[in-house]
């Protein structure tokens, strides 16, 4: 039996994130060779993955990451089983890593084909499966492209979200991620009145006439009354509509304004559960 050293056992350890004793084994059973242990951890990875495939992941870790000229940013929802492990600095930090590499992909195939430390994220989220024993998958993956991209990320991971503005201008940086807030918080389903969709607001034509007909109105007042019902709830539920949370006298689209000229473009939000 080949013999092994502590400090193989810790090189695994960092390459792998696995438990010491985990490294020690999978390097007893691959006789000192360390790309077979790795890949038998792998392995144990795919077998719990397979055991738990059914099991509901979410918890987790919502992250975003903007690169370095605040054109591209990326947010990922890291999702696993339990918030013990949710909350866990190594699983944060998987998942930081993770938004670092979205950032530069189109697309979540894309994402999950990336490479992560020669094998890919979706090779890496098996193998970290068989460390931490749980289930755990990227559950959200979105992307804003835009002249000016800025993100907040909620207290403890809960929610994330990224905002882009059609021009780079002084004070972008403190409105983007004042908006970002306010779609973290108020969790808008479109930009504007122009992103709603047609399906969306026809439901809410009906539902606010069935309320006006059990309110006795008149049949002929219905479309009337309901289109101003709808023009509240584009005030509610689109973002640049949605009164601003930190100045309740503003819409979002004014409170941008008021750094010059410049315009909410897009904006993505990603949650756990």
């Amino acid at each position: 039996m080949a013999k092994i050293t502590a400090a193989e056992v810790n090189s695994l350890r960092k390459a792998t994130g696995a438990g010491m004793m985990d490294c020690k084994n999978a390097l007893v059973e691959a006789e000192g060779n360390s790309e077979k242990a790795i890949e038998i951890l792998r392995k144990k990875g795919q077998k719990v993955a397979a055991k738990r495939a059914d099991r509901e992941s979410t918890e987790g870790a919502a992250i975003t990451k903007v690169n370095a000229e605040n054109t591209v940013g990326a947010a990922v929802v890291l999702a696993c089983e339990t918030d013990f492990v949710g909350k866990n600095d190594s699983f944060v930090e998987l998942a930081n890593k993770f938004a670092e590499i979205a950032v530069n992909c189109d697309s979540k195939e894309d994402f999950l084909n990336a490479d992560f430390g020669g094998i890919t994220v979706a090779d890496k989220l098996i193998e970290q499966t068989g460390v931490i024993g749980e289930k755990i998958e990227i559950s959200s993956f979105e992307k804003v492209n835009a002249p000016f991209v800025g993100s907040y990320i909620h207290a403890g991971n809960k929610i994330a979200s990224l905002v882009g503005l059609s021009a780079n201008i002084e004070g972008a940086g403190e409105v983007a991620k004042d908006v970002a807030m306010q779609v973290a918080a108020m969790n808008p389903i479109a930009l504007n009145e122009e992103g709603v969709s047609k399906e969306i607001i026809e439901k809410e034509i009906e539902i606010a006439k069935d309320i006006l007909r059990q309110e006795g109105k008149p049949e002929a007042m219905l479309d009337k009354i309901a289109k101003g019902k709808l023009n509240r709830f584009f005030k509610d539920n689109t973002l640049v509509n949605q009164m601003f949370i930190k100045d309740s006298k503003a819409s979002v689209a004014q409170y941008v304004k008021s750094i010059g000229d410049v315009t909410v473009v897009d904006f993505k939000r990603v949650a756990l559960g």
